[in-house]
């Protein structure tokens, strides 16, 4: 990143006091669908939360808008930062003990944070790492429900969606991931938050679990019954995208679906804390020369 960045923080804090957790929205010139999260999340959760939103560029009308809100902290920087910048920087306004990451584009449905808080009380420490579960219109991964209520704004089925959603077939599941996720302040301050050699963002997900794992952390869990639905990347098309495969490589020697597969199971039935993995010698092999490769891969 040539430019110096210059951040500028927003606080409301209005009734603070009373929140269970900390939303952190990034977003990036995307206002329709940010208001749309925000109004779902004011609409469909059980408990207060405070919810802080970075704009990256807002020359869409988000800064004006948010500037308009009582109750919404928000950070602002003229350039696009990316990701990791972004969430470490609204690490500053966190006023509850819980930092919940979640995409501007996703809609959460009704009770999706009760179904977290129980989870919470039921563990009784803070050393875990919980995801709620996607609905996509194409599921990204064994850890999302494929159902399409819509691949947009204007073909997005709301009534369908609030009529439909529960009755998904899903179980919860290993290896809590992506967003929306949630951890205690204590564990994401002992990592540091996310890092910023992946910036803007790309594999910046697959690497924080993986400083997790690092720091002892063995309980990862998707909450079947927390629902969101999301549109789907809508930043992400958008955004030149940095080397993530190769910088995981390099950081942690070996690639992320090793972390994926053999560490979090991410995907698999949960069946509790997690153990050690056993890495079958092929996949030690290949993560070998995939060390060497990127070794002497020019950046």
């Amino acid at each position: 990143m040539s430019q110096q960045i210059d951040i500028h923080f927003y606080p409301k804090q209005t009734n603070i006091k009373k929140a269970y957790f900390s939303i952190l929205i990034p977003s990036w010139n995307n206002l329709a669908y940010l208001q749309l999260c925000i109004e779902s999340i004011q609409q469909n959760s059980m408990y207060p939360h405070q919810i802080i939103v970075f704009i990256n560029d807002g020359k869409d009308g988000t800064l004006d808008w948010l500037q308009t809100q009582q109750d919404i902290d928000f950070l602002h920087s003229k350039q696009n930062i990316g990701v990791c910048f972004a969430l470490n920087a609204c690490r500053k306004l966190v006023a509850t003990d819980y930092i919940l990451y979640m995409n501007d584009d996703m809609y959460v449905c009704p009770k999706w944070d009760e179904y977290l808080w129980e989870e919470i009380q039921a563990i009784g420490h803070r050393n875990f790492f919980i995801s709620a579960t996607a609905i996509e219109p194409v599921a990204s991964s064994k850890c999302a429900i494929e159902h399409n209520f819509g691949t947009d704004l204007t073909t997005f089925n709301k009534a369908a969606l609030h009529e439909q959603f529960a009755s998904l077939p899903m179980n919860n599941w290993q290896g809590a991931t992506w967003p929306p996720n949630i951890v205690h302040k204590d564990v994401w301050d002992l990592v540091g938050g996310y890092s910023i050699e992946f910036s803007p963002g790309m594999y910046s997900d697959p690497d924080f679990s993986m400083k997790l794992w690092q720091a002892g952390i063995r309980y990862f869990k998707g909450i079947s019954k927390s629902r969101v639905y999301h549109f789907g990347s809508r930043s992400v098309k958008r955004v030149e995208k940095n080397p993530g495969y190769y910088t995981f490589i390099k950081k942690w020697g070996m690639t992320s679906s090793t972390l994926s597969k053999f560490y979090l199971r991410r995907g698999a039935p949960f069946n509790g804390t997690l153990t050690e993995p056993n890495i079958p010698t092929i996949i030690q092999i290949k993560n070998y020369f995939k060390r060497v490769f990127t070794s002497l891969k020019k950046n």
